[in-house]
């Protein structure tokens, strides 16, 4: 009997589309039900907000501690080089690499799920995609959570918790900031005609999306749990054929 879960999953969306509340209504599962319903192992998050954040954390620290320059974004939290959202797709590469040398077998019940989202702005999906590795596109599936910006810019002031501005399922960002970072997406442009696998490096990788409007994912109840099953189905079929 072959594998019945995922290797990779790569989740993409705006801020604040749903994928944070996708994981967590998946986390809270049963292995047993995450992997007979959705075709996911144990789950391994890659998501490379940990990492932006840490950079601004430093730059604070430099500035404001140290009495030294910003080295990743200016004082509005802007990346200095655009080439550094570039960079966070390397990082995402460098650690998956580390799980396949430190973990002998690692994706015989593991799923790595990979999180990032991208505006035009600082070079869209189309800039960031050939950043991933080869062995990584190789394996790899992705769910796009589908919204307009008018229900990022809804959900990411509702969601914001100033309290913990580096948490997953609480951070968000000023309104001006996410319209500049996030108002145009390039998925539509990137993913092309065909309707179930994007070729990225010559490599065709299947995905799926979830239209998250209405909003399902928030209440993260069984209609998510519905609707989750039906897309995972789809692109388990779509990535073994």
């Amino acid at each position: 009997m072959g594998k019945n879960i995922f290797d990779i999953i790569i989740l993409n969306g705006r801020p604040g589309s749903g994928k944070s509340e996708v994981t967590d209504y998946l986390k809270k599962l049963t292995p047993e039900v995450r992997e007979k319903r959705f075709h996911i192992g144990n789950l391994d998050e890659i998501d490379d907000f940990p990492m932006l954040w840490t950079w601004f954390e430093e730059d604070a620290i430099l500035e404001k501690l140290m009495n030294k320059p910003r080295i990743h974004s200016d004082k509005d939290g802007y990346f200095l080089y655009e080439y550094l959202w570039h960079l966070l797709i390397e990082r995402i590469s460098m650690d998956y690499s580390k799980r396949l040398r430190d973990h002998e077998n690692y994706h015989d019940n593991t799923t790595t799920l990979i999180e990032f989202s991208r505006g035009t702005e600082h070079g869209g999906y189309k800039g960031a995609y050939p950043h991933l590795s080869q062995e990584i596109l190789k394996k790899a599936a992705i769910f796009y959570v589908d919204v307009p910006f008018e229900e990022s810019l809804r959900k990411n002031r509702k969601r914001f918790n100033p309290v913990r501005p580096d948490s997953i399922l609480e951070h968000g960002m000023p309104d001006g900031k996410l319209k500049r970072l996030y108002e145009f997406c390039d998925w539509e442009e990137f993913k092309g005609s065909n309707p179930e696998k994007i070729s990225v490096k010559g490599i065709p990788v299947p995905y799926v999306v979830l239209q998250n409007v209405p909003d399902i994912t928030t209440a993260r109840d069984e209609n998510l749990g519905n609707v989750l099953e039906q897309l995972f189905g789809k692109l388990w079929k779509s990535r073994n054929h």
